[in-house]
């Protein structure tokens, strides 16, 4: 958790009010909200320093998506992973037309389940198999057929604001040109496909207010190519992509040295966005946003929705891209200038990834069904679900946030556009300071597109976030300098 590195400081008399809401503001309402007074000093609790608001708490999972972590269920996971491995490879470049091996068979069969999924949603799910011709490029030797299998749960009131997660149904060996060579690839990446096949199953039958979009997509070994494809098609169809997550080794909670951590799973998430221009840097190094991407901001969701008991999980943020000498599906939507985080497993056993089947000096390598956790990549299932359930059935981000930075002032003014959701309710405006990670203070500020609050931008780090009728958030968006 985030917490104020100041130490004891004295508190000062101020107003704590909002000083104005915006009278220009056509859909909005204006009010003017008296703020608790302080009870304690900043020091007495360092993670809920002084000022306007209330202290930054979790949400917590409604009983619509309690019922949907219930159900969750290892047992399907297991025979998902178990049936890819038995594909025997595949590889980018092995068969695409043996029914029984190699990556056309793995790409038929999880096709066909997918197709099951959707016959249950009532005709809100559709399934495609996402194709085009790879010409020859870094690891692809000839003209290669790269297809994506992409199961798409429309949204009811907002079918255009999206989420994506994604796992890579193709698998390697040692040699990463290998193609012939048995490579079941169970945690690498049978595991994470299994997490998207699994949610697509359950949320299938549950309407969802913006579109989710379930993908096993194909050659992230030889170089994200899936991906990319499946990011340039929806920025190509205009989708609003407000958040995509990568279940990348999501499968085992054993470590090299034989250490166990089954109720963790690191979140990948990058500060300095991979699309950001010149001109956004230099308006993020003036400001000191280094901390606060779009990328930031979603993995500061994930953890308030689904680090809890219904999750039986701990989400640990790791403030990276990705891991060392390593990249996986996000980083194709990154470019594309979307928030996207990657999940993957707490410690890596690297006997069991990217290595030739067989046994050395007594030792089992390869990437085995054997050697994963069934409950665990529930468990991952369950953050993954509570994460895209929370998303899709708030209000989106805010969009067109500004803090006003036009004159020297003691206070801080925040203007956003007002969503177009059917049950949006209003705003909060949350706060922390500039050395803490997390969120610290929510202002609940009402229907409202502007608001002045008695406090020095210089001294804080300011968010907008929209609330809906359920009291569902979305996540947090971090204001650029403007008028």
């Amino acid at each position: 958790m985030g917490s104020d590195q100041t130490g004891e400081r004295p508190t000062r008399p101020t107003r704590r009010t909002f000083l104005s809401a915006s009278a220009a503001a056509t859909a909005a309402t204006a009010a003017t909200v008296a703020v608790p007074a302080l009870t304690a000093p900043a020091a007495a609790n360092p993670s809920h320093p002084a000022g306007p608001g209330r202290p930054a708490r979790p949400q917590r999972p409604d009983r619509e998506l309690r019922d949907l972590l219930r159900q969750v269920d290892p047992r399907r996971i297991e025979a998902i992973v178990r049936r890819l491995a038995a594909f025997g490879t595949r590889h980018t470049l092995s068969d695409q037309d043996d029914p029984q091996r190699g990556i056309g068979a793995a790409r038929d069969w999880i096709h066909a389940r997918m197709q099951e999924y959707a016959a249950t949603s009532g005709g809100r799910m559709t399934v495609q198999l996402q194709s085009y011709v790879q010409q020859p490029a870094s690891r692809i030797p000839t003209a290669t057929r790269i297809t994506n299998v992409v199961a798409t749960l429309r949204g009811q009131s907002a079918p255009n604001r999206t989420y994506v997660v994604t796992g890579h149904y193709d698998s390697r060996v040692t040699d990463v040109m290998d193609a012939v060579s048995d490579a079941p690839g169970a945690d690498d990446d049978a595991s994470g496909v299994a997490v998207v096949m699994e949610l697509a199953r359950l949320m299938a039958t549950r309407p969802t207010a913006a579109t989710i979009v379930f993908a096993a997509v194909a050659a992230e070994e030889q170089g994200l190519y899936g991906s990319a494809y499946l990011a340039q098609h929806l920025k190509a169809a205009g989708a609003d992509v407000q958040g995509m997550f990568s279940d990348d080794i999501v499968g085992s909670s054993t470590a090299d040295d034989g250490t166990r951590d089954p109720y963790s799973v690191r979140l990948f998430a990058e500060g300095v966005p991979t699309a950001e221009t010149p001109a956004e840097a230099t308006t993020r190094q003036s400001v000191g946003g280094e901390n606060d991407s779009p990328s930031r901001q979603l993995a500061r969701f994930v953890r308030d929705v689904a680090d809890n008991d219904d999750t039986g999980m701990r989400v640990r943020v790791i403030y990276r891209r990705d891991r060392y000498l390593r990249g996986s599906d996000h980083i194709s939507f990154l470019r594309e200038g979307w928030p996207a985080a990657r999940f993957t497993e707490p410690n890596e056993d690297f006997a069991h990834q990217h290595q030739d089947v067989r046994v050395q000096d007594g030792k089992q390598y390869g990437d085995l069904p054997e050697f994963c956790d069934y409950k665990y990549i529930a468990r991952v299932a369950r953050v993954n679900g509570a994460a895209l359930w929370s998303l899709a059935q708030a209000p989106g981000t805010p969009k067109g946030a500004i803090i006003v930075t036009t004159d020297l002032t003691n206070n801080t003014t925040l203007r956003w556009q007002r969503g177009d959701e059917p049950d949006l309710t209003g705003y909060e405006v949350v706060w922390r300071e500039t050395t803490a990670a997390e969120w610290q203070r929510v202002i609940p500020v009402g229907d409202v597109t502007e608001v002045s609050i008695d406090l020095s931008k210089d001294n804080v780090f300011f968010g907008i976030r929209a609330v809906n009728h359920n009291g569902l958030r979305s996540p947090v968006a971090f204001p650029r300098p403007g008028s």
